[in-house]
């Protein structure tokens, strides 16, 4: 047994070989740290890869063949088009607009800036509840379908419907 003055069983001058180790190491790992976080980098941190937002990829491009374009943009879902087979819809209006564009600009209840036909097209998917056609719901349209339309299909669908009215299941162009 060991009385009060023993000392443990490791000789004092291994003992403080392994503190002065200890401080060494401590030391070091203290240099090393301070070194890392002052330093500048020196390669460029690489640019991070790009995310794809679906929210910004359009549902058409405007290369597509009239048809087509229609159908992939969802149009067809919700609106009659002349000359567009399928598209039956009946949640908003009839998109026969070189027939009923020019009323629809001359309505009281129309608040849009648009002068043209073409132009009220364009508004009416870029800001939908700018005008809503009588009868129809509003708010049906979403707010966000313009944007998801490339300027080259909204400037095709615009050039279509300006000239669609109604009367000939032929104009698919």
């Amino acid at each position: 047994m060991l009385g009060p003055t023993s000392s443990p069983s490791v000789p004092p001058s291994n003992q403080k070989s392994k503190a002065i180790a200890a401080f060494v190491a401590g030391f070091v790992l203290l240099v090393a740290l301070a070194g890392i976080q002052n330093s500048p980098t020196s390669s460029p941190v690489p640019p991070a890869v790009p995310q794809i937002d679906p929210n910004m990829m359009p549902l058409v491009t405007g290369e597509e063949p009239i048809q087509e374009l229609f159908v992939r943009a969802g149009c067809t879902v919700c609106h009659q088009i002349p000359g567009i087979a399928g598209a039956n819809g009946k949640v908003g209006p009839p998109l026969w607009l070189g027939k009923t564009g020019p009323s629809r600009l001359t309505d009281p209840r129309y608040r849009g800036q648009a002068q043209t036909v073409r132009e009220y097209i364009v508004e009416s998917i870029v800001s939908p509840g700018t005008y809503v056609v009588p009868g129809f719901p509003p708010d049906t349209m979403p707010a966000w379908y313009g944007r998801k339309l490339s300027a080259g299909a909204l400037s095709k669908i615009a050039s279509y419907l300006e000239e669609a009215t109604g009367e000939s299941p032929s104009e698919a162009r």
